[in-house]
């Protein structure tokens, strides 16, 4: 058995390792096929083929070796649901993944981290709220967390800020969890000075990531800790960075203030308020934040009104431009009349709808981390079906007939695929060991001669 599996090892790292689509690779581990009549072996590469070699390769010293391997484990995982591959090989994919992320500190490029992190949270995804959901937050956290506080490379902090929002949105089990989460993405920005943490000065691109990334966990807190002190300060940065040049954080941060908003941060203050002779300390504490927090909201809403309705400067990109102000023109009617903005989107057949800045904001977090996938993902994945409360209508398609996405087409059919370079290999190595059995007999005969 060890020997199978070294063999498979070598066979996979040659195969990674090859940038020649005509190099001989060794692939004692494919499935073949005796074709009687030839006397040749057909190769049967399929996607379980595929995600077992991609799986070995992540063991392999070379770093781009591993880069490919996470880059085809994750368009896998996109183009479709890999019950199966996660049932059989879950918790080796997940310490492979966390392997990556814990030698970025003298081996990992940003590129393996950022692909090794984006794993995991599609890995999250895709086995839902379940025992392995719990397994991955738990084994995950504190590796993430000790990297971010410990890095000063910070083209390495948004897809691990990515990571942990994501197992933390499906594997956890609290809101205590949810609100540690949320507390360590500030610090990000805002890092409690001690002699583990490493300071940086946040980059736009780093404070989008953070603030989307928090309204996204936002989303799912039920009962807020009534925390006057956190709440202002939140508030009284999200509204200092509507005033930032860069329009896509003045976009995260309007987001997550209408988020705080539409879950009425500023009336449940409210409610603890009591005519003046009836209060207490305590009471009398909640009035005066009560009456911060209106003053906040008022400033902000002046904001998103100029922001809505904000002239193109010299060398403004007009899309970016439009959807600002398309964005801001919501949060307004929002404050003024409370509606919040609907969204349909298409899904194959259904329509998705949303109609709250919660949803909206969950929607397009999970857009944007899965790309391509979301389609794929909102048709087949029962988490996100319990997300968004969305049930699609199923398709009856002939059992004989399976239908590929993009994704797998590039897979598994495009000339430059892994499954069709492999294939490559492997026939040129049939055929010149072919050559040399040829070569042998023809010598034997002249010796015979």
């Amino acid at each position: 058995m060890g020997k199978r599996n070294s063999q498979r090892n070598k066979s996979a790292a040659s195969m990674w390792d090859s940038d020649d689509d005509n190099s001989v690779s060794s692939s004692s581990t494919a499935r073949t096929d005796a074709a009687s009549l030839s006397g040749t072996e057909e190769v049967v590469f399929d996607q379980d083929t595929l995600l077992d070699q991609a799986l070995d390769a992540l063991d392999e010293k070379r770093g781009s070796t591993r880069e490919k391997a996470l880059s085809i484990i994750i368009e896998a995982f996109n183009s479709n649901m890999q019950h199966q591959f996660v049932e059989k090989k879950f918790a080796t994919l997940l310490h492979q993944c966390l392997a990556s992320i814990k030698k970025g500190s003298k081996k990992a490029t940003a590129k393996e981290i950022a692909l090794a992190s984006h794993a995991i949270g599609l890995l999250a995804l895709t086995v839902g709220c379940s025992d392995n959901a719990r397994e991955i937050f738990e084994e995950s956290v504190r590796p993430l967390d000790e990297y971010l506080t410990s890095t000063s490379d910070v083209t390495k902090i948004p897809s691990l800020l990515e990571c942990l929002a994501l197992i933390t949105f499906v594997g956890g089990n609290d809101q205590e969890e949810t609100e540690r989460t949320m507390d360590l993405l500030w610090r990000v920005i805002h890092p409690k000075l001690g002699s583990n943490v490493v300071t940086i000065k946040p980059s736009a691109p780093l404070i989008t990531a953070v603030v989307a990334s928090w309204s996204f966990l936002l989303t799912t807190v039920k009962e807020l800790n009534l925390n006057s002190k956190y709440w202002q300060n939140s508030i009284s940065y999200l509204s200092s960075l509507l005033d930032k040049e860069d329009r896509p954080v003045r976009i995260a941060a309007g987001q997550a203030l209408a988020l705080i908003f539409e879950i009425g941060i500023i009336d449940k203050f409210s409610a603890e308020c009591k005519s003046a002779s009836d209060m207490t300390q305590e009471e009398s504490k909640h009035q005066a934040s009560y009456i911060h927090l209106q003053g906040l909201k008022g400033k902000v809403i002046n904001q998103v009104k100029d922001l809505s309705v904000e002239a193109g400067g010299k060398g403004s990109a007009k899309k970016d431009l439009n959807s600002q102000r398309s964005l801001f023109r919501d949060i307004v009617e929002f404050f003024e009349y409370g509606y919040p903005p609907e969204i349909s989107m298409k899904i194959g057949g259904d329509s998705l709808q949303t109609s709250s800045w919660s949803q909206m904001i969950q929607l397009n977090y999970l857009k944007h981390f899965l790309g391509g996938g979301l389609i794929k993902h909102m048709q087949d994945n029962e988490f996100l079906h319990d997300v968004f409360d969305f049930t699609p209508k199923r398709k009856h398609l002939n059992s004989n007939e399976q239908r590929m996405s993009s994704g797998e087409k590039r897979m598994f059919k495009s000339p430059n695929s892994f499954q069709n370079k492999a294939r490559t290999q492997f026939l040129n190595k049939q055929r010149l060991l072919s050559e040399g059995r040829n070569l042998g007999h023809y010598a034997a005969d002249v010796t015979d001669d």
